[in-house]
């Protein structure tokens, strides 16, 4: 380390004189340090990121916890995972400076009853900032007899959960086993084996899937969440709002992915990430998808649609938004494109309606499908929920290729305090494109509050974006 010191030291001091002033002669020359300008942290740094993280993780495991495990009927509920092959449900119950599992993890959680709550087990790992008290195992360590705590990662923490469950002795155990939800299947074939194994017939014989606790606690969001997510929506919004401006598109010049590459380029910059590449495509009158290509020059009088998304604080968003390329001599969106995003927001007011706690995917689908046709709306409806994960956990209402419904999937219950993409399209033709139908496709998050009532995560879209 030294020695990487002194041979970087002269090149700093090479770059400060190269912009100080020159120093007069026999005077030594005077070296200023430059100074980068302060990076942009639109949520604060690391270090706030990380306490109000921490502050979502103890209300979802004081309030949220202790509610779904009555609910769902599990006594106690066993989430054991390695080292970078985390269960799904990890980021819903490990605290922000924690990035994997450590070597072996089993977190248990056991209800102790309304008064005393439910009691937090962590087999491995640390305490997730207090929310866990640790459980270690005694081990000869040395040749002298001693027994000490040790961390253990191998069988001998499978011994430990025994002895865990031989002291409370839970009527129902909870696992993470499913052939629906991927987040409630977490529990790998090998470490199944290797807990079954160790504690017996007896213990597996009170194993039930955690299926609907493992997907609901991922889905349930906090007030303070619900505030930050309102600020990390409008971030969103403003990068989609200059990729689709003249700041960012030259018509003639620019292309589809330079436009793509900007957007996430500018996340990169502001020290966040996505959680997919952000899309860009374009529809052009008297001209077809396959003759535009993968790559298309953004041209006058192209619809745009954009699909982007934000992460941070382990939270995501989904946006798709719709923009207009003026012509030359033009001021305005032509009516007819006004029309066909007017549909899409009819279609997004349907589902927004139909949305509500206690009702299944399909049971939303099917209702919100039912109203679109009446109201003579081409349409498509695929929305999903939201939060910890982009395509979140929680009931899929409709996919673009499952209008009739989804089973499994689909047939689960919308909850209170959940999130959702609302997507969709809608269809229509456009009398200035000579009937040519245009696709409006759009997509914007919702909050749901304690109550069941349905928020946008800050608003919706009503006028194309303009590039002049």
């Amino acid at each position: 380390m030294r020695l990487r010191t002194l041979l970087v030291a002269p090149l700093l001091v090479s770059s400060a004189c190269a912009t100080s002033p020159a120093a007069a002669p026999g005077e030594p020359l005077a070296v200023t340090a430059t100074r980068a300008p302060a990076p942009e942290r639109p949520f604060g740094t690391l270090r706030d990121q990380a306490q109000r993280q921490q502050a979502w993780l103890n209300e979802r495991m004081e309030k949220a916890l202790p509610q779904l495990m009555r609910q769902y009927g599990i006594d106690l509920w066993v989430v054991p995972m390695r080292e970078y092959n985390e269960d799904p449900v990890f980021t819903a119950l490990s605290a922000p400076t924690t990035f994997a599992a450590r070597r072996r993890t089993i977190f248990v959680f056991h209800d102790l009853g309304p008064e005393k709550g439910v009691e937090r087990l962590a087999l491995g790992g640390g305490s997730q900032g207090g929310v866990f008290t640790p459980r270690r195992a005694q081990r000869q360590v040395d040749g002298g007899g001693v027994s000490r705590q040790a961390e253990l990662w191998g069988p001998e923490q499978w011994q430990v959960l025994k002895q865990v469950l031989q002291e409370r002795n839970p009527k129902v155990i909870g696992i993470n086993v499913s052939r629906t939800f991927a987040f409630a299947d977490g529990l790998t074939h090998g470490e199944y084996e290797g807990m079954a194994e160790a504690l017996g017939p007896d213990w597996v014989k009170r194993f039930k899937p955690a299926e609907g606790l493992a997907v609901d606690l991922i889905a349930w969001r906090s007030p303070d969440e619900v505030r930050f997510f309102e600020d990390q929506t409008k971030l969103a919004w403003n990068i989609i709002e200059r990729a689709f401006s003249n700041d960012v598109i030259t018509p003639g010049v620019t292309h589809t992915r330079d436009v793509e590459w900007w957007m996430r380029q500018r996340l990169a910059d502001l020290g966040l990430d996505t959680w997919f590449h952000p899309s860009v495509d374009v529809q052009r009158q008297g001209v077809t998808e396959e003759q535009l290509g993968e790559d298309p020059v953004i041209q006058r009088g192209d619809v745009l649609h954009c699909d982007f998304g934000v992460t941070a604080l382990r939270l995501n968003t989904d946006t798709q938004h719709m923009g207009y390329v003026l012509r030359e001599g033009e001021k305005d969106v032509p009516e007819g494109l006004k029309a066909a995003l007017k549909a899409s927001n009819r279609l997004q007011d349907i589902v927004f309606d139909e949305l509500r706690p206690g009702r299944t995917g399909n049971e939303v689908l099917r209702a919100s499908r039912e109203r679109m046709k009446t109201e003579g709306i081409d349409g498509t409806v695929y929305s999903h929920p939201i939060g910890l994960h982009g395509h979140g956990a929680g009931p899929f209402v409709g996919l673009w290729d499952r209008q009739e419904g989804v089973p499994g999937n689909g047939d689960h219950k919308v909850i209170a305090n959940q999130w959702f993409s609302i997507e969709l399209q809608a269809t229509s033709p456009v009398p200035e494109w000579n009937g040519q139908r245009v696709r409006s496709a759009q997509e914007e998050d919702i909050t749901i509050d304690a109550e069941g009532k349905v928020h946008w995560g800050w608003q919706r879209q009503t006028a194309f974006h303009l590039v002049r």
